[in-house]
């Protein structure tokens, strides 16, 4: 999707930048992670593969990506994108029925960013974008049975459990966005700074 090709998102812990080819070489060495692939139910690509799978991901009108970056690490243009990643969190408007339909996925990948609340800010980020950006009413998160951690954290986001695939041992959590809802959406977030993104590893408030 390129409607947010041009957009960060900085919050406190977390920044969300657009998934561009310089983030790949970094998101291809997560990739092979065994763990990571069975938690995202992933399978390995190629690195050429991997560099498809973005353009794909870009250009596609059903995807939103962003890379979740470290917002202490990158802030202050001392480091480039890649050294600040910890993992992607993503938008899947997948029901050609209904497009105020978001399925939302987030993945932390680096292990020693898990448990420390990056992940709860990027969701709601994305979430506020989703709602403000997208028309998005309505989200569903798909887990993996054995991933109790990221349902934890969903069912903490106000999210309700709505449905077990025992085939594919997974659970598909579900939120609707009611106007009380999204005023709490837009109050989790109030201090997130939208800025143009201008190149790797630098970013300026929008409108300047």
């Amino acid at each position: 999707m390129r409607i947010n090709q041009n957009t960060v998102l900085q919050g406190q812990r977390v920044t969300l930048v657009p998934y561009t080819s310089a983030h790949v070489p970094r998101y291809h060495e997560w990739m092979q992670s065994e763990e990571l692939q069975r938690l995202t139910a992933s399978e390995p690509l190629s690195l050429e593969q991997e560099y498809e799978m973005q353009r794909s991901w870009r250009d596609d009108a059903d995807k939103c990506t962003f890379i979740v970056l470290d917002t202490q690490r990158w802030s202050g243009q001392a480091r480039a994108d890649e050294d600040c990643m910890v993992g992607d969190v993503n938008l899947f408007l997948t029901d050609a029925e209904d497009p105020t339909l978001g399925e939302i996925e987030i993945m932390i990948a680096e292990p020693s960013y898990r448990g420390r609340g990056f992940g709860k800010e990027a969701t709601l980020m994305m979430m506020s974008y989703g709602v403000r950006n997208l028309g998005i009413t309505k989200f569903e998160a798909k887990i993996g049975l054995e991933n109790e951690a990221s349902i934890c954290m969903f069912k903490k986001l106000r999210f309700k459990e709505v449905a077990v695939n025992s085939i594919f041992q997974e659970v598909t959590l579900r939120l609707d966005v009611s106007e009380q809802e999204r005023r709490w959406l837009l109050e989790q977030t109030n201090h997130v700074e939208e800025k143009s993104y201008l190149r790797r590893g630098s970013a300026q408030p929008k409108g300047k």
